[in-house]
C-alpha cells in the first residue's frame, strides 16, 4: 500500500503543474481565431471534454445492450420487422454517434498530449539549462544517465500513458457502475446452479471474485517486469549513446585503431540489452500465459453461469445473450488492471526516471545546500577580485587556495602551473559555473565575460550558426562573420557561411580552437579567460591569434592559462600555480618579461 500511495504522489507531483499553469498559450477558436488563454484553462477544457466523451461511449454501450437483448429475441421469435427496425433504428443510430463521439475525442486527446508534452519538454529544458545545472548534473553524478532520453522519450511516452490510462480507468470505473446496476437487476432473482438457494445479484458476485483473483495473481506475476523495464530503458539508451560518442570521435578512434576497443565496449553494452530484454521476455510469457488464460476463460464463463437458466426456460435467447454481455462488460471493467499490468510496468519505470531527473536537477539548483561554497556577486570595482577563496572538487577535496588576488581591468594575465594544480578549476569558479569550494569572487557589474577552453563546443548546423553560437539568428551580418574567421585565419572557409555539416568532425582541433576565437572577435567581451585555448596550434600561429585579439579587441581584458614559454611575451602579467606547505595550489606573481609587439 505505501509503495502505491508512494507511486501515485509521483505521478501526481510530474502532472499537476501542467494543470495549474498561469502560463499563456494561444488557441484556435471557430469562429473568433486565435485567442490568448492560460494554458491551464486549454488543458481543463480539452480534458473535460474528453472525459465526458468517454462517459458518454458507456452510455451508448449500455443502449446497445439492450438492443443486444431486443435483437436476439427478435431472432428468437422470428419476429422480422422488430429485428430490422432494431437494426436499422436503433443499433445504426447509435453506432453512428459512437464513431463521432469517438473521432472527436480522439483528436482532443491528441491535441491534450502534445500540448502537455511541449509544455513538459520546454518546462525540462529550461530547468535542466539553467544556473548550469547539466554542468553540475555531470561534475555531481546524481542519476543522470542520458537526461536526452528522459526528455525526449519518457516525456512523450508519459503524457501518452497517463492519458490512455486515466481514460481507460475512467471507462471501467463508470463501464462498472454502469454494468453493475444492469447486472444487478438481471441476476436479482438468480438462485445458485442446480440449487434452490437464492442469492441476488449472482453473476455480479460471481464477475467481483472472479477478477479479484485474476488481479491478485498478475501482480503477483508481473511486479519484476517493474525494475527489468526500468533497466531495460538505460541499457538502451547506454548504448544509443555510445554509437553516438564513436560518430563524434570518429578521427580520434581511427587515428588510436581503436575500433577494436570500441567493437568490444559496443558488445558488451548491447550484451546488457539483450540479457536483460531475455529477462523481460521470460517474465512477460509467464504474464502473457496469466493473462491471455483469463482472457479466454473470461469469454465463457457468463454463459456458463447463465446457461443452467436458459436451459430451464427462465430467460429467453435475448435475456441470456444480454445478461452475458452486461457480465462481461463487468468483468472487463473489474480486469482493467490485469490487462494493463504490462503498461504498468513500463509506465511505472518511465515515473521513476522522470522523478529521479527532477530531483537531480533540484539538487543540482539548490546552491542553498553547500554550507559554504564559492560565491560570484557584481561589485563597483572594474576589476576582478578574489578574496578568501579555497576552490575544491564535487567530493569536498580542496586543490586552490587564493587569499587575494585582483585581477586589472586592462591588464592581460598568464596563468601557468604544472597539471592537475587548480588552473581550469580556478576559471570556472570565476566565471560562476563551478560552486564547490567558498570564498567570493567579485566581477565588474554589467561586464560580459566569455571563456574559451581547450576543445570549444561546435554545435551541428550551418557554418554561420557554429561560429556565431551563443549568439541568437541575425546577431551578426555576413561580412562580419566572414571577417572574423579570416581574422582567425581561416579564410578557407570563411566563404561556407550556409554549408551545413557536423563541423566538430570536419575541422581539426587547432581549426576549432580558431573558430572559437573568431567567436570572441565577433562578441567582443569585456574579459576573456583562454583555457589552453590555443595550444592545438604551431607556435607561429598562436603568435599572429593573440596579435589579432590585441589589435581586434583593445578593450578587452584577457587572461590566459598557458604552458608555452613564448606565451609569456604576449602578456602583461605572468602567475604561477605553486603549492603551499598544506599542498593546496595558489597563484603567484612570477617575473615577466617585456610584451610583445
Amino acid at each position: 500500500m505505501n509503495r502505491l500511495l508512494t507511486s501515485l504522489k509521483q505521478i501526481w507531483r510530474l502532472t499537476y503543474p501542467f494543470f495549474t499553469t498561469r502560463d499563456i498559450t494561444t488557441v484556435r477558436i471557430w469562429p473568433f481565431g486565435d485567442v490568448r488563454l492560460q494554458q491551464r484553462w486549454v488543458a481543463w477544457t480539452f480534458l473535460l471534454v474528453v472525459v465526458a466523451a468517454e462517459f458518454g461511449k458507456v452510455a451508448i454501450n449500455v443502449r446497445l445492450s439492450y438492443f443486444n437483448r431486443d435483437w436476439f429475441n427478435a431472432i428468437q421469435d422470428k419476429n422480422e420487422a422488430e429485428f430490422w427496425r432494431q437494426l436499422i433504428m436503433v443499433f445504426s443510430f447509435w453506432a453512428v454517434i459512437y464513431v463521432v463521439v469517438f473521432i472527436y475525442q480522439y483528436a482532443l486527446r491528441s491535441y491534450l498530449r502534445i500540448r502537455w508534452r511541449s509544455w513538459m519538454t520546454e518546462r525540462y529544458i529550461d530547468s535542466w539549462l539553467d544556473e548550469h545545472s547539466h554542468y553540475r548534473m555531470q561534475l555531481e553524478g546524481r542519476n543522470t544517465d542520458n537526461p536526452d532520453q528522459r526528455i525526449q522519450e519518457d516525456i512523450q511516452s508519459f503524457t501518452l500513458t497517463t492519458l490512455s490510462l486515466f481514460l481507460g480507468l475512467l471507462s471501467s470505473v463508470s463501464t462498472l457502475f454502469s454494468f453493475a446496476f444492469v447486472l444487478w437487476n438481471l441476476s436479482a432473482d438468480f438462485t445458485l446452479p442446480w440449487t434452490d438457494i437464492r442469492v441476488p445479484g449472482f453473476l455480479l458476485w460471481g464477475a467481483l471474485l472472479y477478477a479479484a483473483i485474476g488481479t491478485w495473481l498478475t501482480h503477483v506475476v508481473g511486479q519484476p517486469l517493474i525494475g527489468l523495464n526500468f533497466e531495460q530503458q538505460r541499457y538502451e539508451a547506454d548504448f544509443r549513446f555510445s554509437l553516438a560518442r564513436i560518430r563524434e570521435y570518429g578521427e580520434q578512434i581511427a587515428l588510436l585503431r581503436g575500433e577494436p576497443s570500441e567493437t568490444e565496449q559496443l558488445r558488451g553494452r548491447f550484451k546488457n540489452v539483450i540479457r536483460n530484454f531475455l529477462d523481460i521476455v521470460s517474465r512477460t510469457k509467464k504474464l502473457t500465459a496469466l493473462t491471455s488464460g483469463y482472457s479466454q476463460v473470461s469469454a465463457v464463463i457468463p454463459y456458463i453461469l447463465v446457461a443452467p437458466y436458459y436451459f430451464a426456460g427462465k430467460i429467453p435467447l435475448g435475456g441470456m445473450t444480454q445478461t452475458a454481455n452486461v457480465f462481461s462488460r463487468v468483468q472487463d471493467a473489474l480486469s482493467f488492471f490485469v490487462d494493463a499490468y504490462p503498461t504498468l510496468a513500463e509506465y511505472k519505470s518511465v515515473v521513476d526516471r522522470l522523478t529521479s531527473f527532477d530531483a537531480s536537477v533540484a539538487y543540482a539548483r539548490n546552491a542553498q545546500r553547500f554550507e559554504k561554497r564559492v560565491v560570484v556577486q557584481a561589485g563597483a570595482s572594474p576589476d576582478v577580485k578574489l578574496s578568501h577563496l579555497l576552490v575544491g572538487l564535487p567530493d569536498g577535496s580542496i586543490i586552490v587556495r587564493v587569499e587575494q588576488l585582483t585581477l586589472h581591468q586592462g591588464d592581460s594575465v598568464l596563468l601557468t602551473g604544472p597539471s592537475g594544480s587548480g588552473k581550469s578549476t580556478l576559471f570556472r569558479a570565476i566565471a560562476g559555473i563551478w560552486p564547490f569550494g567558498e570564498g567570493q569572487v567579485a566581477v565588474p557589474e554589467g561586464a560580459s565575460m566569455m571563456l574559451l577552453p581547450q576543445r570549444p563546443y561546435i554545435p551541428v548546423g550551418t557554418l554561420r550558426s557554429a561560429v556565431t553560437y551563443p549568439g541568437v539568428k541575425d546577431t551578426y551580418d555576413d561580412a562580419a562573420i566572414s571577417d572574423a574567421l579570416r581574422a582567425a585565419k581561416l579564410p578557407q572557409i570563411a566563404d561556407r557561411l550556409d554549408e551545413e555539416r557536423s563541423w566538430a568532425q570536419t575541422l581539426s582541433l587547432g581549426e576549432q580552437q580558431r573558430l572559437a576565437v573568431a567567436r570572441a572577435l565577433l562578441e567582443k567581451p569585456d574579459w576573456l579567460f583562454l583555457d589552453e585555448a590555443t595550444a592545438a596550434l604551431d607556435e607561429p600561429t598562436e603568435a599572429d591569434i593573440y596579435r589579432v585579439i590585441k589589435a581586434r579587441l583593445p578593450n578587452t581584458t584577457v587572461v590566459s592559462i598557458g604552458h608555452r614559454s613564448t606565451l609569456a611575451a604576449f602578456h602583461d602579467r605572468r602567475m604561477d600555480m605553486r603549492p603551499g606547505k598544506d599542498g593546496l595550489f595558489s597563484p603567484v606573481e612570477a617575473r615577466q618579461p617585456e610584451a610583445a609587439q
